[in-house]
């Protein structure tokens, strides 16, 4: 149908005229006869089938908008497939061609304006059942079909305006066809012919310069020179030549030689007419004669032959020949459109075309409010996504933040243990110096036991039996257990002031008042340091003592100095108050 309308032409007649289209469904029947009337209209006929084609368009019009009002899900009752928008595409896409062959059948008996609403019913229709045409966007349907369908429908829109001397709405749907030509052109010198009726638009106005950039796109554009399109444009080119320059012989010499290269004789009167306009124009009125009087006697186009009568008419009149001069006048009056006719059809015409670029603009105001909110939706979602994606950013930051937090915590807790673990191994070696100083004060006790003063070693045994002093070397070992468990060394068994001051009764009592002695021999001890001397006296280190009085260790250390110096001594304090307690309470 496409490539081969005269065969597919004569199987469609054959078809319609067998028994087997008796059996046609009203679908399949409308269908047919869509078909031959869009076949006829390629081969050039008439319409033969104007009423089944006018109830087609009303079938596929019900068809069209019903199935545009079902629901996606109640789709199938219909016959339809659910996930396929296909069936109801092509319904559209049916219904538009039943609309184009509607206009082109009124057109053909001269129902302008009729015609023109079928087209303009057929754009709308395509227009919104596929926004985004214009660009491919939402088509379903053979990419090449709807385009060319457009292509078409535009240009034949064109054609009307142009007919009834609209340029401006004619230059618009030149233009719109060019659009639909870029995409699918309808013939291999479809966008080159477009071109061509655009230039004679701009010439009717009088746009030489867009009517000259036009004719050079044509002549671009064009697939080859042996055709009407060609032939056109360069008697067009003559025109504009003449225009510009009002005279020569170079553009009748170029119309002259179209005309003998024309196939037709309606085409070659056609350049005729060209001719004869341009003899009249240059006052060579016996050339135009010629001329004018073929193309009043054997052109078929009734304006052509109205326009040539009354050329012929002033030319005769010119001549004083006022018997063929009114032969030509009646001629017009008997032919002539009224005035009041045209004047109204070109007014409902420009009517309809104002309510189609009305439409148009609603109809794009609403595609621009619809991607408007498109965009705000797709802006909302970015949104969106960016705010959680700075969130889950801002989440991961805090989250490296604690961890760095952790991490400073658990090296600062490292450091601290660490510190802790030397303060340990130095409390231990100063343990064991005390360990190792206790045993060498107790063999001194042996040796002065040996020496014959058992008394005073029963003193200093007697004494260590103390509860209190057994509590307090209790307290020591289970420090000394705790420290190598790596636990908290001070927590648990710090001394109070009443295990103070039973500690200063004990060692008094078994060392004759020995906090009141060594208080009356070195008058600068504090009774502070009376309570250190009596822990010093049971042989503990400076680390126990700092744990049992829950003092610093460095406070502790610099109270023995102090103590040492009182004392005058450099030996260890166990040692030196034990000496001391032993030599005063031998006396």
């Amino acid at each position: 149908m496409w490539h081969h309308p005269d065969s597919a032409l004569a199987v469609m007649m054959e078809f319609a005229e067998s028994t087997e289209a008796d059996s046609l469904g009203e679908f399949e029947g409308h269908y047919c006869q869509v078909l031959i009337a869009e076949l006829l209209f390629k081969n050039d006929y008439g319409q033969s089938n104007r009423k089944e084609l006018l109830k087609a368009v009303a079938y596929f019009d019900s068809l069209t908008f019903t199935l545009n009002d079902i629901p996606h899900a109640s789709r199938r009752h219909c016959g339809l497939d659910p996930q396929s928008p296909n069936q109801n595409d092509n319904i559209v896409f049916l219904s538009a061609r039943a609309h184009y062959m509607n206009g082109v059948g009124y057109y053909e008996r001269d129902s302008v304006v009729a015609a023109c609403g079928e087209y303009l019913k057929a754009l709308e229709m395509v227009e919104t059942h596929f926004p985004g045409i214009e660009t491919r966007h939402g088509m379903s349907l053979q990419p090449n079909h709807l385009p060319r369908f457009m292509a078409l429908t535009y240009g034949r829109l064109g054609d009307l305006f142009s007919k009834q001397y609209m340029q401006e709405p004619a230059i618009i749907c030149y233009k719109k066809a060019l659009i639909f030509n870029s995409i699918e052109p309808t013939s291999p010198n479809g966008t080159a012919k477009t071109w061509s009726l655009l230039t004679k638009q701009y010439y009717k106005i009088n746009q030489l310069d867009s009517a000259k950039y036009c004719l050079d796109e044509s002549l671009r554009l064009l697939y080859d020179t042996n055709n009407m399109i060609y032939r056109d444009l360069i008697s067009l080119s003559a025109v504009v030549y003449f225009d510009e320059n009002r005279g020569g012989e170079e553009p009748v010499n170029d119309l002259k030689r179209m005309a003998v290269q024309s196939p037709t004789e309606d085409e070659k009167l056609t350049r005729y007419n060209t001719i004869a306009n341009i003899y009249y124009l240059t006052n060579q009125y016996d050339s135009a004669l010629v001329y004018f009087t073929q193309v009043f006697e054997n052109k078929g186009d009734a304006a052509m032959k109205r326009s040539a009568a009354r050329f012929l008419r002033d030319i005769y009149q010119s001549r004083g020949d006022t018997l063929m001069a009114t032969q030509y006048a009646v001629y017009q009056v008997e032919n002539a459109v009224s005035q009041a006719e045209s004047n109204a059809q070109v007014s409902q015409l420009n009517e309809l075309f104002q309510q189609h670029l009305q439409w148009e603009q609603e109809r794009a105001e609403a595609e621009r409010q619809q991607a408007a909110r498109l965009r705000r939706n797709r802006m909302i979602v970015v949104v969106s996504v960016l705010v959680a994606v700075a969130a889950l950013l801002a989440w991961l930051l805090i989250r490296r933040k604690m961890k760095q937090q952790r991490d400073e915590a658990d090296q600062q807790m490292e450091a601290e243990r660490e510190a802790h673990r030397l303060e340990k191994a130095s409390m231990s070696g100063r343990l064991k110096r005390s360990n190792q100083e206790l045993r060498e004060l107790k063999d001194q006790m042996r040796q002065r036991a040996g020496n014959g003063t058992p008394k005073q070693e029963t003193q200093a045994e007697s004494f260590n039996d103390e509860p209190i002093c057994r509590l307090i070397m209790e307290r020591v070992n289970e420090g000394q257990f705790k420290a190598q468990m790596d636990c908290k060394l001070y927590q648990d068994y710090a001394l109070g002031k009443e295990q103070v001051m039973a500690l200063r009764e004990a060692a008094d009592r078994h060392f004759g008042q020995f906090t009141v002695r060594l208080a009356k021999a070195y008058p600068n001890l504090t009774k502070g340091d009376l309570d250190y001397c009596c822990l010093y006296l049971l042989g503990l280190s400076d680390a126990d003592i700092s744990a049992l009085m829950q003092r610093a260790y460095a406070t502790v250390s610099e109270r023995s100095r102090k103590i040492k110096t009182i004392f005058g001594t450099e030996e260890p304090l166990s040692v030196a108050l034990v000496s001391f307690a032993n030599d005063s309470a031998s006396i």
